[in-house]
């Protein structure tokens, strides 16, 4: 992948967890559930169709109750590799007619699990952008802390299912 500095972040780490138990934290509605917003946020739904097309969803909610649907469709699966979605369109390639997404922007998310030494995976998450405003807003979010934040909460809770 070709990485624009100006539009793209990049989230970086090595986990101690094998590409399989990355994928399995990341296609398993369930556990998605368990790791995938930072505390003490939490996703109250997750829905996984891995097919080009299919959907991905959570349904994000605040301390205080407040939810936000988060939708989009897979653009490629390669298990235990790869997965890359967006929230530009909807299941089956449909156009969305407004952004559908909490954070409200819209981006095109990769993660790569790459095999390190050790039984471990160098894990990057990458958020791309259509403008530098909507990268500087996501930024400014806290992407770095808050993706990395549940990059620590999906290593624990794998682990923890050894």
């Amino acid at each position: 992948m070709k990485i624009d500095s100006k539009l793209d972040l990049v989230l970086e780490r090595t986990l101690d967890l094998t590409p399989e138990e990355v994928w399995k934290g990341w296609t398993t509605p369930d556990l998605i559930c368990k790791w995938f917003c930072p505390e003490p946020w939490k996703v109250t739904e997750a829905e996984v169709d891995l097919r080009p097309g299919g959907i991905f969803k959570t349904i994000m909610q605040s301390p205080e109750g407040e939810k936000f649907p988060n939708a989009g469709c897979f653009l490629e699966t390669v298990p235990n590799k790869k997965l890359t979605w967006t929230d530009c369109l909807l299941p089956d390639f449909r156009p969305v007619a407004s952004i559908e997404s909490g954070a409200g922007l819209h981006f095109t998310a990769t993660i790569l699990m790459e095999p390190a030494a050790g039984g471990k995976t160098k894990y990057t998450a990458i958020a791309m952008h259509r403008d530098e405003t909507d990268r500087k807003k996501h930024e400014e979010m806290g992407f770095h802390q808050g993706w990395g934040i549940c990059a620590d909460q999906l290593e624990k809770l794998m682990k923890s299912l050894r």
